[in-house]
């Protein structure tokens, strides 16, 4: 079992009613936290009191460490609950909050991370803020902010309107003045992009490291249209960096959040499921395209660490795993060298040397983050065995080591639902299977999928953001919609089951008439049946999850050539044209748009498979690297716009099409790739 943090119940707030295993952390702290609602700002206005918004998430440690010297703290308690409304925000649950007081704090100058804590007057517009706060920092905070809220309460007002017209400045969006596009563009991009590769480590140059999947998945599919050597030799080296890493789970697989130094040794020992999720989908397109093991073990174990650590039993995936256990972060995840030695007894030496024991893989006070440090190869030759005996003999201390381990007392584990990181995961597992052929991946993503439409569908066939305890709540984020559109796509490209696409094709429509904005040709990142705050955002920007706005054209295009809608095809062409000067700014930045712009300036094909073999020659297709390509296909007549005039009954037929135009069809894998070859 996952252990829960030990609690004081000597007190309880508001936060008691909530489902959020991050807001029910702080149900017992002495501060009278309230949730993010209508009815906590009423109270607010009605009190004339400031506000404070304290925004964290389950798996932060930094968002423990305050909560432990202040939050609990009844002094500084006191001083909380007597002069401001208190409101704690799950930045998971709440993104659309997150957004807009994270960019307040942008515009104060400040650095963005979490916990992230914003002033704010009764109505909620933001004067002051920042991150994490140290005890006697918070206290001198609290009491400068309660005299100025009494004694120049004018000056706050004058503050928050300026931050405010600020964060409503920074939603006006520019598109670019030069719609041309053309081959140079993306060279272009690539260019000032690898003038931050670390070519010793892997990744950007400097620390922290993130993975940022998505800007590898970009370079991958640049290298597939331009054959640059340099390109792919980046990318492996940065994939096998990472897995060799302490940022990777030697032991049980999977990532964390990221590295707190510059060769991805010491994580920030956070598991999310976003972060796993994307990287598996990466590792599986590298494997599609290396075909070397190592690429395929990566995903292995990674998956595995999803099914045994953040599976729901109803077909869902839990949100992450702590950074921390009994208070200490990375406690579960270290080991000492005595300990070592323990579980691989006579093999001691071999998997010291394999794990980097005392040397490479060392932290501190005698504990290790443990990596790979030496390769099989290597260690055959310096102990006289064969590669089958090595490898063997890690095999067996890893798994002896997993079940030493599964002793320790567990992180918390945040087990709220999210649609769209559930999403991300599902698109993980089908990309899984289609580079490994594993077909129990595949029915993981089919239940995922049916889970997602059973549960997290509203009644006016919109979606919900977030469920746990069998309830789903909160109106689903543009980012939901977006994923999840996203990956019901990737799964009838794989089954051919046309109930996904047509689930994908309503929320697309849903999406259009709830979020879209003609006047930016963007979408909003929330619904219009949703009570906005101060400002209605747009994101634009592809962080450590691609932008919504992003993965929303990435699906326009594809729904539009399988259900020949020109308005779709329109609208995605224009959003990538008007991101233009922004690609190549911040290339890095924009990385899951630049994927768009390779589909928009390269050939893109749409593949089409039918009659009894579709199948059967989609999944040998796929043993193939071809990312421009979009698949569809059915064993039968079907009535979507692309598949129509192509079934001949008892013929199994494949059709190489770009556009509306389709070629000759062809009756072999071989012959289709070959005209994917020639443009």
């Amino acid at each position: 079992m996952f252990c829960s943090r030990m609690r004081n119940k000597e007190h309880t707030n508001q936060l008691i009613s909530e489902t959020s295993p991050y807001l029910l952390q702080h149900a017992h702290n002495p501060v009278n936290w309230h949730a993010w609602n209508d009815q906590t700002l009423k109270k607010a206005k009605e009190e004339n009191k400031p506000i404070i918004v304290s925004i964290g998430y389950s798996a932060c440690h930094w968002c423990h460490v305050m909560e432990h010297e202040s939050f609990e703290d009844e002094e500084v308690a006191n001083l909380m609950n007597d002069n401001f409304i208190c409101i704690k925000v799950d930045r998971e649950e709440r993104p659309d909050v997150d957004q807009v007081y994270m960019d307040a704090i942008h515009l104060m100058g400040g650095r963005g991370g979490w916990p992230l804590n914003c002033f704010a007057l009764p109505d909620g517009r933001p004067f002051w803020g920042g991150t994490f706060f140290p005890k006697e920092k918070w206290i001198n905070l609290l009491e400068q902010i309660t005299q100025i809220f009494e004694t120049q309460r004018d000056k706050l007002e004058e503050q928050a309107s300026e931050i405010a017209k600020g964060i409503l400045t920074n939603e006006i969006f520019q598109p670019s003045l030069s719609p041309s596009l053309n081959m140079e563009f993306p060279d272009k991009m690539v260019e000032l992009f690898s003038t931050r590769f670390d070519f010793q480590n892997g990744g950007t140059q400097g620390a922290p490291k993130f993975p940022m999947p998505n800007n590898y998945l970009f370079l991958l599919r640049y290298y597939s249209r331009t054959n640059k050597p340099e390109i792919l030799q980046h990318v492996e080296l940065t994939l096998h960096k990472m897995a060799s890493g302490g940022i990777y789970d030697q032991i049980g697989g999977g990532f964390a959040r990221y590295s707190v130094d510059a060769r991805w040794h010491i994580p920030h020992f956070e598991k999310m499921l976003y972060d796993n999720a994307q990287l598996v989908s990466l590792y599986a397109e590298a494997y599609q395209l290396t075909k070397k093991d190592f690429y395929k073990q990566v995903i292995t174990e990674s998956l595995d660490f999803v099914k045994r650590e953040l599976t729901n039993p109803e077909g869902g995936f839990y949100s992450s795993l702590d950074a921390d256990t009994e208070g200490e972060e990375g406690k579960f995840y270290v080991w000492k060298k005595e300990e070592i030695e323990s579980v691989a007894g006579s093999a001691a030496e071999i998997v010291k040397d394999y794990f980097g024991i005392s040397r490479q893989a060392s932290w501190e006070e005698g504990k290790n983050v443990l990596i790979k440090a030496m390769a099989y190869s290597d260690l055959a030759a310096k102990y006289g065995k064969s590669l089958d005996e090595i490898e063997k003999i890690i095999s067996d201390c890893k798994s002896n080591l997993l079940g030493k381990r599964s002793e320790r007392i567990r992180p918390g584990l945040d087990d709220k639902i999210l649609t769209s990181w559930n999403a991300l995961m599902l698109k993980a597992y089908v990309d899984a299977y289609s580079a490994t052929s594993e077909r129990t991946y595949l029915k993981v993503a089919e239940l995922n999928a049916s889970f997602l439409i059973n549960a997290m569908k509203s009644a006016d066939g919109g979606l919900f953001h977030s469920y746990n305890e069998g309830n789903p709540k909160i109106h689903g984020f543009l980012e939901d919609y977006a994923f999840l559109i996203e990956g019901l796509i990737t799964i009838y490209q794989s089954t051919f089951d046309e109930k996904w696409l047509f689930e994908a094709k309503s929320l697309m429509d849903y999406t259009i008439m709830h979020f879209f904005d003609p006047d930016s040709g963007m979408f909003f990142f929330n619904s219009d049946k949703d009570k906005q705050l101060f400002a209605r955002k747009i994101e634009l920007i592809d962080n450590v999850i691609p932008s919504s706005n992003s993965s929303i054209a990435a699906s326009l295009v594809k729904l539009g050539l399988l259900f020949d809608e020109e308005d779709f095809r329109n609208k995605s062409e224009q959003m990538v044209r008007k991101m233009k000067e922004n690609l190549l700014l911040y290339p890095s930045s924009f990385s899951n748009w630049a994927i768009l712009l390779l589909n928009q300036v390269y050939p893109f094909h749409t593949v089409v498979f039918t009659g009894p073999g579709s199948l059967k020659n989609a999944e040998q297709f796929n043993k193939e690297y071809l990312p421009g390509v979009l698949k569809a296909g059915s064993k039968t007549l079907s009535d979507i716009p692309i598949l129509k005039n192509k079934f001949v009954e008892n013929k199994s037929f494949i059709y190489v099409c770009i556009g509306r135009e389709c070629r000759l069809p062809v009756e072999t894998v071989k012959q289709a790739i070959e005209l994917i070859g020639n443009g």
